[in-house]
């Protein structure tokens, strides 16, 4: 690796120029355990859907209502905490990692307000299921697993802050191992609780939200062996109590915010286009929720590779080898690019064998293969961009990414998806390939204006040093 300077821009940035193998390297080595980690979250979901849809019809539906609330609303609120990861590296390229533990401090006491919100939400939704005339029985059903889950809402949101801190102290294998070992526990617990085996009670798809529940009071006590390791002792967590800090909290609430619309933004927009496909007919439906599990099965390592890229590329802001950062970001996008060719020519290869893991149903095979051949031309843009978001997060820009995601997701995707969709634009309704076309139109825009932000941040070492400054 040599020092060198970069005359991007009419700036010079400081620091060393590694080449693409000495700048991914970090990246996968951070990265494939966040990868396993959102695969298992994946696996536990997955364990709920099977175990509430063989106990019945309704109870599914109830349990799938549930979670179009609590996960949406989740990531909303627990995205401002995720704003401790960069702060946490920033602070340890610095050699400041003695600091980070005033800044956790803060972030759990935001925590307990997040909570609280969240909690509220839960406890009555069953009065937007009300407005919304959904049937009594399922409404019952996601409104007592909502309830069962609220329980365990304050245990996740403390868990899921400490575990953006180890994330952003290069501790990105013991949430892999603590997501790892508490799918078959959620997986026996929905055994005992749905089906009232083992001598529990028989809940049917609420039990699902029990086992949920003490799930994550379990993931919180395992991270409490985690905040003994060397690493985060060495933040003084546990060195002093810290009241509130009105400015600090303010700090980590700029940069956690837009995280959190962001993400809510998407999953919001893809719940929009569900239920407007669901409108379709049973067949559309299936072959969009069969593309879009196998996309999202596929988007996992990009996710990963862009989280990873955001601790390593604010670390390196931290220690000021901005040159290094701004290689490290652009070597995640060629990997994203390579990554995505290959996985869109094995969706086009094998859509066919796929598609029948999935569904028997002839006519439900034929449209979600040929589905397939759009969402392999949308992984280009997809994984592109879910990398790009992340090296932008390790800058501390979150504002304009969130920005991108609205204008991307709400003005251009789901306007232009719908006027397809409906055949408003074209000489026939395209149904569900309108809405996948919108969708991809739109996120190619959200890729392109990441790029030009990317480009241009990463390259002037006045705005990256004024970022860095936020929350620190």
């Amino acid at each position: 690796m040599t020092t060198s300077t970069n005359h991007t821009a009419g700036t010079d940035l400081p620091g060393t120029r590694p080449n693409f193998k000495q700048a991914i390297k970090p990246l996968i080595v951070l990265g494939w355990p966040m990868v396993l980690t959102q695969l298992f979250i994946m696996g536990t979901g997955f364990v709920d859907t099977v175990m509430a849809g063989r106990y019945s019809a309704t109870d599914l539906a109830g349990v799938s209502l549930a979670g179009s609330v609590l996960w949406p609303c989740f990531m909303l609120l627990t995205g401002v905490t995720m704003a401790l990861s960069p702060i946490t590296s920033q602070l340890r390229g610095a050699g400041r990692t003695h600091d980070v533990g005033h800044q956790i401090r803060q972030g759990l006491w935001l925590c307990l307000g997040s909570s609280t919100i969240l909690i509220s939400i839960l406890l009555n939704a069953n009065r937007l299921f009300q407005l919304a005339d959904i049937d009594a029985e399922i409404s019952l059903i996601a409104s007592e697993y909502l309830r069962a889950v609220s329980w365990g809402i304050p245990p996740i949101i403390l868990y899921v802050a400490l575990r953006h801190t180890a994330e952003g102290l290069g501790l990105t294998r013991p949430p892999m191992l603590i997501a790892g070992s508490v799918l078959p526990l959620n997986a026996l617990l929905n055994y005992a609780f749905v089906y009232g085996n083992w001598g529990a009670p028989e809940m049917g798809g609420v039990g699902c939200g029990w086992a949920t529940a003490i799930v994550f009071w379990v993931e919180l006590g395992l991270m409490a062996f985690v905040v003994r390791l060397r690493q985060f002792r060495a933040t003084n967590l546990f060195a002093s109590f810290s009241a509130p800090s009105v400015p600090i909290m303010i700090d980590i609430l700029k940069l956690g915010i837009p995280i959190g619309v962001a993400i809510f933004l998407e999953m919001a927009m893809f719940a929009v286009v569900s239920f407007l496909i669901a409108a379709l007919g049973v067949v559309p439906m299936a072959a969009h929720s069969i593309a879009g599990n196998l996309n999202w099965l596929t988007y996992v390592i990009p996710m990963g590779m862009g989280s990873a890229a955001g601790i390593r590329v604010a670390f390196l802001v931290g220690s000021g080898d901005l040159l290094a950062a701004r290689v490290t970001a652009g070597a995640v996008v060629k990997f994203a690019v390579g990554y995505a060719v290959i996985v869109s020519v094995l969706l086009i290869l094998f859509r066919i064998s796929l598609v029948k893991v999935y569904t028997t149903d002839i006519e439900v095979i034929q449209l979600a293969a040929s589905l397939l051949v759009l969402i392999a031309v949308y992984q280009l843009v997809d994984d592109t961009q879910a990398v790009m978001i992340g090296s932008l997060r390790g800058y501390k820009d979150t504002t304009m990414p969130m920005v991108f995601s609205l204008v991307g997701f709400w003005i251009l995707a789901l306007p232009l998806g719908y006027l397809l969709a409906t055949g408003a634009m074209t000489a026939e309704p395209l149904g569900v390939f309108g809405y996948w076309l919108g969708i991809t139109a739109g996120l190619a825009i959200v890729a392109v204006m990441m790029s030009i932000r990317l480009r241009g941040l990463s390259a002037d070492p006045d705005k990256i040093r004024r970022f860095s400054m936020r929350g620190a």
